[in-house]
């Protein structure tokens, strides 16, 4: 006998089609109101929502098809020119308006006036947006972080005509006037080796002829593209390396002299382009002192780990709403998946990676704002913290966008639900920017080793610590022990050439803990303002399963983590008052 059309539907668990992800997330108001003043938030606020309402409708729909219908290049225009063009599906344009257009991601630190706010908007703010977008569509986020970065790039170093020619376009909301960046840098001689590229300029006037490969190319058509190339004589290894702009199109219209060999097919970010590049003469114009150019360029791949890690935590948050759809929305066995022990503890972890990431995705972004304002000390905190996000939160998305899929059953693996995309795409973040064993280098034998970054981790964290006074001094000085020894660690890793193989382990112990205390002093701050400390159990968690060392034949209090997930998975505030019992039982 058939069943019908709708009884038939309804055995399906539902998805979150024309869901809100701003409404739905309270913890991004939260986090939102501790890192931003009051005024500013109030602004926002209308235009997150509005971007959480697409996001779960209408720009949901624009990233599945632009994901199906990739970019195509053409090699010739219909009338036989070799001029050539990459064709993008509609949908992938319409994600571009909202982006670039309405909400201006890209340009929201470097252009004023944006949604009607009157200054540019800090870091903290901008992320807040990415956070949200990107759980429509992870591809469209390198578009946008390389145009940002190519604006910050040229602001920064660029000379006065470079600036007056290109960067008003990099900052455009106009989708008329805009120019999208790129950026070209990995070659096949060297991709996290940079000081081994082996594309050449050469001067001429007064600017320079390019030739040589590029690899891996982000947003392949991009009308404005920043990249490195060793000027004629030049020292080998990056201090020989210069950063250049490179146009698209020359001033008499003309295309610019390099090719698009091919596009990637690639596992996941189908929707946008990446290609190979032949750059054969191509002309570029030197951007600031070219003995400065990986160090340049440095910058900007520090602005984009912290988007990786942004993005990351974003495709987790996608993936968490849907877990939690199949969970509340499917009754098996006379149950709902949500009120079954095992599918429970399948959900707080995905919580738990999610959360931890999204709390060190706006520590980091409030670092890099602070720094940015002049203050030392958080520079040093944003040298450590970026890389130690990048490293841990892109391969938390992996297992979370996994057991998001588990979570939907064999239905989750099927293209025509959100959570097969997601979990291809989260395979990009550990790679993007640098895999995980180069990250947690630069994380430990860098940040630690060479610059001591670990003594402003610590004294930011002990600060934090220090404030929370509402909660047990007993869990705080807990705490304070367990960032005294990951910093410890870290320090004997970055020294001893033997300890090399534990950088990993050593990296993801600073995250963990320090997303523990970020934890703690959300939940004290969230609990001053409206009375929920319900944060400070993310913490005991973050610490009884990555970080306190637990007897693999012992089973776990089931009666305590049951209670605890029911007020993290539920919707009851829970003050400190009855929080604080849950963080001083052994």
């Amino acid at each position: 006998m058939n069943v019908r059309p709708q009884l038939a539907a309804s055995l399906i668990a539902p998805d979150t089609s024309g869901s809100n992800f701003y409404r739905n997330d309270p913890s991004l108001a939260d986090l939102l109101r501790i890192h931003l003043d009051d005024k500013l938030f109030a602004h926002i606020q209308p235009h997150l929502d509005r971007l959480g309402g697409l996001v779960g409708g209408r720009l949901d729909e624009c990233g599945r098809m632009a994901d199906r219908h990739g970019p195509v290049l053409h090699q010739r225009d219909r009338f036989g020119n070799d001029v050539q063009h990459v064709e993008y599906h509609p949908a992938y344009r319409e994600l571009e308006a909202a982006a670039f257009g309405e909400f201006g991601i890209h340009a929201l630190s470097h252009r004023k006036g944006i949604m009607g706010w009157p200054s540019t908007y800090p870091v903290v703010a901008k992320h807040a947006f990415t956070f949200l977008f990107n759980q429509a569509e992870f591809g469209m986020g390198c578009p946008i972080n390389v145009t940002d970065g190519a604006a910050k790039l040229l602001s920064n170093f660029g000379d006065a005509a470079l600036k007056a020619k290109y960067l008003d376009g990099l900052t455009q909301t106009d989708m008329a006037k805009l120019t999208q960046g790129g950026q070209f840098m990995t070659e096949k001689e060297g991709g996290s080796d940079v000081g081994k590229l082996t594309t050449t300029a050469v001067q001429e006037g007064d600017h320079w002829r390019l030739t040589g490969e590029k690899w891996f190319c982000s947003n392949a058509d991009a009308k404005v593209v920043m990249l490195l190339a060793r000027p004629q004589g030049a020292e080998a290894g990056t201090r020989g390396v210069g950063l250049f702009l490179m146009p698209r199109t020359l001033d008499d219209g003309s295309p610019n002299h390099y090719r698009i060999v091919r596009l990637k097919d690639k596992l996941g970010t189908r929707s946008m382009a990446s290609g190979e590049i032949k750059l054969e003469g191509a002309i570029a114009y030197a951007v600031g002192r070219l003995d400065r150019g990986f160090v340049q360029m440095a910058e900007m791949v520090n602005s984009s780990r912290l988007s990786n890690g942004v993005k990351s935590t974003a495709l987790m948050r996608r993936a968490w709403h849907d877990a939690m759809a199949v969970a509340k929305g499917r009754v098996v066995f006379g149950r709902r998946i949500a009120d079954m022990p095992l599918a429970r503890r399948q959900l707080m972890k995905i919580t738990l990676a999610t959360e931890q990431a999204l709390s060190m995705s706006f520590l980091t972004a409030d670092a890099l704002d602070r720094a940015e304002a002049g203050s030392q000390d958080a520079a040093a905190l944003l040298r450590i913290l970026t890389p130690t996000l990048k490293f841990r939160a892109t391969r938390d998305a992996r297992q979370v966008c996994g057991d998001a899929m588990e979570m939907r059953g064999g239905i989750g693996y099927i293209e025509e639900f959100a959570t097969a995309r997601l979990l291809r795409d989260a395979h990009l973040g550990s790679i993007w920017e640098g895999t995980g064993n180069i990250v947690a280098l630069d994380a430990i034998t860098r940040a630690v080793g060479r610059h001591g970054a670990e003594q402003a981790l610590a004294a930011d964290m002990h600060a934090r610590l220090d404030d929370s006074v509402s909660v047990p001094l007993a869990w705080r000085d807990r705490l304070k022990g367990y960032v005294d020894r990951a910093v410890a660690m870290a320090r004997q890793v970055a020294t001893t050439s033997d300890n090399e193989a534990e950088a990993r382990r050593a990296t993801s112990l600073l995250y963990h803990v320090a997303s523990a205390v970020a934890l703690t002093w959300e939940g004290a701050r969230i609990d001053a303002a409206r009375g929920d400390a319900r944060r400070l159990l993310l913490a005991r968690l973050v610490v009884d399963h990555r970080i306190a060392a637990a007897d693999p034949f012992a089973l776990t209090d089931s009666a305590r983590e049951a209670a605890m997930s029911q007020l993290l998975l539920g919707d009851r505030d829970a003050d400190m008052a009855e929080v604080g019992e849950w963080l001083t039982v052994a």
